[in-house]
């Protein structure tokens, strides 16, 4: 990302042997975090450094966290799809398929909470899920830990990084330090509100104003800098929802078909769309919510909006503007 464009927080400075107060050419920081974000909540226990960023990727890239050496964390959240899988639903290993479609994991690290249903609370302990997960990557944290322990280079690598051999604590901690580098936040869009005009079409000028108005009525769930309230809905999408969502947490009737709110970031990537992956273009997203909800148990939002047809295709281009082409092409992201 280009410092002119962004406000910088330094997370951690790389002090390259230099003592404070000595003169030379200041540290590039770990993480670049974009103007208009609020600063990145990372725990105490989890801070920063190169060791551990390198780390995570080795992990997240590794086809050694899956019982058949088949999948990775990679292979499901994919750099040019902005971090998210154009299948309907993931293959794990031996082509084994769950019911829910891998999300982007673009910005997680302002989420409070992870996956559809909002599961756990901390990316440290979302980490651990795909692992365990039979239709994922169907690995024990124990035979994991001896692959790494016996590897050549993973324990010198995890001491550097946390000071301690491999163990399942730090194999969560290393997928979440790297994950929360992450970060999304120069788009077309975003450039057109820090004051480049020629940022956006007309037509995606047009979108943005239809977005964030009351007839669209899309930014009472898709708000502020990352695009999401963090919070569950019941989008009224399908008549039905086997995937009983929040509801498999809470255990609360009323929570059935209740999902998490996505991020819009890079949403024209990351088709197909909603948690089941049962929707394959924006403008079908659109135009369903045009038609407001079939699904008996709707939020009270949800409702037809009348949209023409030059409207709809207005928010569609919009939506296409939040694509972060520095975010997707970033090689620090990739293998």
């Amino acid at each position: 990302m280009r410092a002119s464009l962004l406000s910088l927080l330094l997370l951690l400075p790389l002090l390259n042997g230099c003592g404070a107060g000595e003169s030379g050419p200041q540290p590039e920081p770990l993480i670049l975090i974009p103007a208009g974000f609020p600063a990145m909540p990372t725990p105490a226990s989890n801070q920063f450094t190169p060791e551990r960023i390198a780390l995570g990727k080795r992990l997240f890239y590794d086809t050694q966290l899956s019982r058949t050496r088949e999948v990775s964390c990679g292979s499901c959240h994919l750099a040019d799809r902005g971090f998210a899988d154009p299948q309907q639903t993931s293959a794990g290993v031996e082509g084994r398929r769950g019911e829910r479609n891998a999300p982007t994991l673009a910005n997680l690290a302002w989420n409070t909470s992870f996956f559809w249903d909002g599961g756990v609370p901390t990316l440290e302990q979302q980490a651990i899920v795909p692992i365990i997960n039979p239709l994922e990557m169907d690995m024990t944290m124990t035979e994991l830990v001896a692959r790494l322990q016996t590897d050549p280079t993973y324990p010198e690598q995890f001491r550097a990084a946390y000071g301690d051999a491999p163990n399942p604590d730090l194999v969560t901690r290393a997928l979440a330090a790297f994950v929360r580098t992450l970060v999304s936040g120069n788009s077309r869009y975003d450039r057109f509100n820090r004051g480049d005009r020629s940022a956006l079409t007309p037509q995606e000028q047009k979108g943005m104003e239809m977005f964030f108005n009351e007839k669209a009525d899309c930014f009472h769930c898709h708000v502020g800098f990352n695009l999401t309230n963090n919070g569950f809905a019941n989008n009224g999408i399908f008549p039905t929802y086997p995937d009983s969502g929040r509801a498999r947490v809470t255990e609360n009737p009323r929570d059935r078909g209740r999902f998490k709110v996505p991020t819009l970031r890079n949403v024209a990537l990351t088709a197909p769309y909603m948690h089941n992956g049962g929707i394959a273009t924006l403008e079908e997203v659109v135009e369903r919510y045009n038609r407001g909800g079939v699904h008996p148990s709707a939020d009270a939002q949800i409702h037809p909006l009348n949209l023409t047809a030059e409207e709809i295709a207005a928010i569609v281009a919009f939506l296409g503007a939040l694509t972060d082409e520095e975010f997707i092409h970033n090689p620090a992201h990739r293998p």
